[in-house]
């Protein structure tokens, strides 16, 4: 079983108005070749589900968003990602701002097959004022509580990156932190994941290999090999997100055709083209690790 494909083929799998869960957190293990994939297509009209990072804050400046699922959108060091500020500030983009723990049991609820789960996060807040299509339940036992039923966050399409990958779909994440991936893979008709080293099966033989294998290769529709895929977000232990580009960044959103401007220089036509423009993969490789 061969699942390996190029980013363009991945993505081309695509289709207008779909649900696109993207993996990661904030500046961290961000799929963002496959998001600079898409900033290429015609893609549009997109609603995306995220822990957000510049994955969002890019995709609404190229005007791909019509919905945002979200709990945050930063860049860690930078509180608020610029690009996604400036269109929420517009209202260019419909919202569903929720808490992160809501989030989780959304892509739960999806990754079970349930229609939602109970919950009582977001009672007593502005999370219900501001979306009244998050329901309410009354427990069917004894204590009558009432509980958050919280809306599963199904998705057409889920966009991962990973530390390595074979040609069947089997992934590993060797960072401290695999955040919500592996629910988001479960959560999701169809789930391409992006990888830096593309390893023989043989490699997950290993117990010591395989225990960092979080969701079953069956959830995996396609592998792209990409190394530096990541950047300018990080890929524990691989490599760390890159501080000065994220700086550039911030500072095109605040300048004149500054999004044109990235655009040309940074996403070009290709992979390549971006990869040259930032230093090539051993400046990407020789990124310091962040310290929390």
């Amino acid at each position: 079983m061969n699942k390996l494909m190029s980013s363009a083929q991945a993505i081309g799998q695509l289709r207008d108005g779909m649900t696109i869960g993207i993996g990661g957190w904030g500046p961290r293990r961000k799929p963002m070749a496959l998001v600079r994939e898409i900033l290429r297509s015609d893609l549009r009209d997109l609603t995306v589900v995220a822990y957000g990072g510049a994955d969002v804050g890019m995709l609404c400046a190229a005007g791909k968003v019509r919905k945002l699922v979200f709990a945050f959108v930063s860049l860690d060091f930078i509180p608020l990602e610029p690009y996604f500020r400036l269109a929420r500030q517009k209202g260019e983009i419909e919202v569903m701002e929720i808490d992160e723990g809501m989030y989780l049991l959304g892509l739960r609820a999806a990754a079970m097959r349930v229609p939602f789960l109970p919950t009582r996060i977001g009672l007593g807040t502005d999370v219900l004022r501001h979306n009244p299509q998050i329901r309410t339940i009354v427990s069917p036992y004894e204590d009558a509580r009432e509980l958050v039923a919280m809306p599963a966050l199904t998705l057409d399409a889920a966009l991962l990156h990973v530390d390595r990958a074979d040609a069947r779909g089997v992934c590993q994440i060797k960072g401290p932190d695999h955040y919500m991936d592996d629910v988001m893979a479960r959560a999701s008709a169809k789930t391409y994941v992006s990888c830096d080293e593309l390893v023989d099966t043989a490699f997950f033989a290993s117990p010591e290999e395989a225990r960092y294998v979080y969701w079953e290769r069956s959830e995996t529709t396609g592998v792209v090999h990409i190394p530096g895929g990541a950047h300018p977000s990080s890929c524990t232990p691989l490599y760390g997100f890159d501080v000065a580009h994220f700086k550039e960044y911030q500072a095109s959103a605040a300048a004149e055709n500054g999004w044109a401007e990235y655009m040309s220089r940074y996403v070009g036509d290709s992979e390549a083209h971006y990869q040259q423009a930032v230093g090539g993969l051993d400046a990407i490789r020789a990124l310091p690790l962040p310290t929390y």
